[in-house]
């Protein structure tokens, strides 16, 4: 049988120890996102791996907010974001600093996710779209590569903070060897 364990045992960090700590090459850029619960839940998904930034752009909303806070759980304040008009702009520079730029999206010629292999010694940003429309085309048409995950149902659509916590965990996984 198995305990839970209690909150003083899980070793969390401080928001001063998660600053300091060694990020994980990663990079989140959302486009355009409308639910604000999606923001703090991709918020707080990149707190749990480490991950370097988030862009906020377009339409998605910034911190603080209510309803990014209730889902967020404080990772607006240890996560570093940055907020920019323009997803293209973002994107460009990004390139211009070696990063591989890999939107989310189902599209022709995409690698599945499955098949993907990070290179350990590259920083990746990953592009997740719009809830309805999803990456705008002048993005993927921007980025390195696409990315698809694999879905066998019926819906083959899942929830951008869905999309956002299986990509993280996988390429996490992948790049730092699951303890």
């Amino acid at each position: 049988m198995s305990r839970k364990l209690k909150n003083s045992e899980l070793d969390r960090l401080e928001v001063t120890e998660f600053k300091q700590a060694k990020k994980t090459p990663i990079i989140i850029v959302l486009d355009n996102i409308r639910s604000l619960n999606n923001i703090g839940s991709v918020f707080r998904t990149s707190d749990a791996f480490l991950i370097e930034k988030i862009y906020l752009c377009g339409i998605t909303a910034q911190p603080p907010h209510n309803d990014i806070r209730k889902t967020a759980l404080g990772s607006t304040e240890t996560v570093d974001w940055e907020y920019h008009e323009n997803t293209l702009s973002v994107i460009k520079k990004l390139k211009a600093n070696a990063v591989k730029v890999c939107s989310i999206e189902q599209a022709e010629n995409a690698t599945m996710l499955n098949n993907f292999k990070p290179s350990p010694n590259t920083k990746y940003a990953f592009v997740f779209g719009n809830e309805v429309k999803g990456v705008s085309q002048d993005v993927v048409n921007l980025s390195d590569s696409v990315i698809e995950i694999p879905q066998f149902g019926t819906k083959h659509s899942l929830n951008i903070s869905v999309s956002c916590g299986v990509v993280i965990w996988d390429v996490f996984s992948k790049l730092k060897k699951p303890i």
